[in-house]
Formats: C-alpha cells, structure tokens, sequence
C-alpha cells in the first residue's frame, strides 16, 4: 500500500521537477543555482520514493543468559597403576591414571 503512495508523490514531483520555469542562462552563477536546485531536487525526489522504512520480518531475540544446570562431577581421584617392567627403559615403570567412582 505504501509503494502506491510513493507513486503518486513520484508522479506529483516528477513535472514540478522537470519542467524548468526559466529557460537557463550560463552567466552570473545561473550554472550554480542550477546545480543547487538539481540537488535539492533530487534530495527531494530520493525521500519521497525512500520513505520510512518499514522492517517487518522478524528478528531472533537477542541471545539471554541461562543458568547452567547443576552438574555434579563424579568423585575422581589421580592413583598410580600397577608398576610394569619397561624393556625400553630398563626400569619398573607405573603410570598415573584417573580413578573416577
């Protein structure tokens, strides 16, 4: 429904802006004022077709902090294994390992 809005603003503008009211004259800054006035109509005539902005589709909310959930970590404690003969080390070698109940 807005698009048919700009149209006709666009229609209304469009010989206000195109018809000159004077025929144009290079002299005495006429070229300046034209350039200005060329500006400004065109300044004009981008904000009528523009118009608001309208933003419909929707966004995701922004992201929100949750709390964690309670995790309970199991009870782990660091034992030293077995020990074990190393033939690359020559030497009764034991290791640390996890124990987690």
């Amino acid at each position: 429904m807005r698009w048919i809005q700009r149209a006709f603003t666009v229609g209304a503008l469009l010989p206000l802006i195109t018809i000159p009211a004077i025929p144009a004259h290079a002299g005495g800054g006429d070229v300046a004022a034209g350039v200005i006035g060329g500006l400004a109509a065109g300044t004009l005539l981008g904000a009528a077709i523009s118009g608001p902005r309208d933003y419909d589709y929707a966004y995701a909310p922004p992201p929100a902090y949750v709390e964690p959930e309670p995790y309970d970590e199991p009870d782990c404690y660091w034992a030293s294994s077995r020990p074990y003969w190393d033939d690359w080390r020559g030497a009764w070698v034991s290791r640390r390992i996890r124990v987690c109940n």
